[in-house]
């Protein structure tokens, strides 16, 4: 039996809280840095207090600041692991743009990112796949840390890791995880700011990703504890 056949690992995943360039919200990729506003450092905190009975033995994020400040606002005694894999895509020359903005100027780019967003990046930037390399590798990365008998609990025991990223960063990272055709990554799954979506690893699944919890926001409402088991 193979080692990731004996690995159980819940992945919790979030995206940072909202930001200071996040009305109206614009592409915002690794170009730009944005700080998080008051409502955004609120959402992050109660997401920490929702996780508070959770031993994370990681906390990994993306080197970006809002990321960096949400992760460290979640979980302000752990120590948090900046991840370059976790960054966001880089969307070139529609950074810091709305919407309206790109598709203004660059129509006809914005029709073939929207029909396959895999394939076609925004202009100068990254495509689906180029950000679904990095995403990958950083997940069989983590499996394979859990399965190495490296980390703090025992082979066969439930490992904990909260990854801090980013909206598209995320949803690439889901398709790939789940099998989703990559050029769906963005019809399929939703990530709000500063939510709750939960994948676990184990041999009962086949070895393979299972969704628990996907873009919950409930600790907004008052929601505490794991309510994904």
């Amino acid at each position: 039996m193979s080692r990731h056949h004996t690995t159980m690992l819940t992945l919790v995943l979030t995206r940072h809280g909202a930001t200071d360039r996040s009305d109206p919200e614009q592409y915002l990729g690794q170009r730009i840095e944005a700080h998080l506003t008051e409502e955004g450092r609120a959402a992050a905190r109660a997401l920490g207090e929702r996780l508070a009975s959770v031993e994370f033995e990681r906390v990994i994020a993306s080197p970006l600041v809002r990321a960096l400040e949400t992760a460290r606002l979640i979980r302000p005694s752990d120590a948090v692991e900046p991840e370059p894999r976790l960054a966001e895509a880089d969307y070139g020359l529609w950074e810091g743009r709305t919407v309206a903005e790109i598709e203004a100027s660059w129509p006809a780019e914005r029709e073939a990112y929207e029909t396959d967003p895999a394939l076609n990046a925004a202009v100068g930037g990254e495509s689906g796949w180029e950000v679904a390399r990095r995403a990958g590798a950083l997940l069989d990365e983590v499996v394979e840390w859990a399965a190495s008998g490296e980390s703090s609990r025992a082979l066969g025991e439930d490992h904990r890791v909260l990854l801090v990223g980013h909206s598209t960063l995320n949803r690439v990272l889901l398709a790939v995880a789940l099998g989703v055709p990559l050029r769906d990554y963005r019809r399929r799954f939703r990530q709000d700011w500063a939510n709750l979506t939960v994948l676990r690893f184990g041999r009962r699944f086949g070895g393979g990703w299972q969704l628990l919890l996907c873009n919950d926001r409930a600790h907004l409402r008052g929601m505490s504890g794991t309510t994904w088991d």
